[in-house]
């Protein structure tokens, strides 16, 4: 028998649709308890197709969206390049080459530009329309995980670390037009991971991972106001938030869990698994749904149905080493990569259509 990753995009949609758990099966715990989906509810995702990356090796990281011309690009950590593709479509435009290691793509609309966080070398900003560099920023060394502040327009980038390596990490603010670094957030930890940027309000929620908690950051001051211990398991490392509901959802890894936690207290609210090695968990307000996506080989996709009820919808079959994505919510897609680091298979990205509720 073939490996599974090796089974072409047709047994892929097969299986991606024959994959899915029954809605309302799910094993989470909420606060103002569980709902059951209608039983004759559409699976909330299907495989529309996938990209082959032939030669890639490693992992993949972070995506970004370029709405204005219809592009896609996706951190290329391991191989050192950044892939470029058609929204609509899912082909490739190019494959550039020449980075040190590309972490996270961040797309400035007014500018029409895309800046590539490099954890090695300086960060280059693109122009998004013909892809030539304009100008780079020379950001402390291990710059990683970022945040976007729509209210002051700022970049919140997390730096140093064991990557690096380095004992401690720090989470700069920065002026993404001019390359200025406003502040900077100083951890005596050397694993900080993926934050939640609140757009109306004064917070950000980031995972500190090594020491399993949740640090609450005031934006103004840069001083942590709050530390959130963990509880219900260790290695606490994606974040995605429901604002309106003030809801945070964070997924460890050790072992695979999701976890919503009130964001004005940080009090658990509900708990399930997760898939093992998830690199990104998505919400999507639209459908008021959460994807967890993991490189054991399949998502999680969990239904709110108020701020304390949560049940889950599906388990989507995927590819090992699909941990990443990114939420195209206009054209009503999820996009995954799937990293061949794990499995040495072809590199892909797969695309999603999801239904709606």
């Amino acid at each position: 028998m073939k490996p599974f990753y090796l089974i072409p995009t047709v047994a892929l949609l097969m299986l991606a649709t024959s994959g899915c758990k029954q809605p309302g099966s799910g094993n989470g715990t909420a606060g103002g308890g569980n709902v059951a989906s209608p039983a004759n509810a559409l699976a909330p995702l299907k495989l529309a197709g996938s990209t082959d990356f032939p030669g890639y090796t490693g992992d993949f990281d972070h995506f970004s969206i370029d709405t204005k011309d219809g592009r896609m690009f996706l951190a290329g950590e391991e191989s050192a390049e950044l892939e470029v593709m058609d929204l609509k479509t899912g082909k490739i435009i190019t494959r550039m080459k020449g980075f040190g290691v590309p972490h996270s793509v961040f797309y400035m609309p007014d500018a029409n530009e895309i800046l590539v966080v490099d954890g090695e070398k300086p960060s280059q900003i693109f122009d998004a329309a013909t892809l030539k560099v304009k100008r780079a920023y020379a950001l402390p060394k291990g710059a990683d995980s970022i945040g976007y502040d729509g209210a002051s327009k700022h970049l919140w980038i997390v730096t140093g670390g064991k990557d690096v390596p380095q004992k401690d990490s720090n989470l700069i603010e920065l002026d993404p037009t001019t390359g200025k670094t406003i502040k900077s957030v100083h951890f005596d930890a050397d694993h900080v991971e993926a934050m939640a940027v609140e757009q109306n309000g004064p917070h950000i929620y980031i995972n500190v991972t090594d020491k399993n908690y949740l640090a609450v950051i005031d934006k103004a001051s840069g001083k942590v106001t709050a530390q959130w211990p963990i509880m219900a398991a260790e290695q606490n490392a994606p974040i995605a938030m429901d604002e309106a509901n003030r809801r945070l959802f964070v997924v460890t890894r050790k072992p695979g869990k999701l976890v919503v936690l009130n964001a004005d207290t940080g009090a658990q609210v509900a708990e399930f698994k997760a898939p093992e090695r998830t690199d990104q968990v998505t919400w999507d307000s639209g459908n008021r749904r959460i994807y967890v996506t993991g490189g054991e080989g399949w998502t999680s996709v969990i239904e709110q149905y108020g701020a304390d009820k949560y049940t889950e919808a599906a388990k989507v079959t995927t590819l090992p080493g699909a941990k990443t994505a990114i939420l195209d919510a206009p054209n009503t897609r999820l996009w995954i990569a799937a990293s061949p680091g794990e499995t040495k298979a072809i590199g892909k990205v797969l695309r999603y259509d999801i239904a709606p509720r």
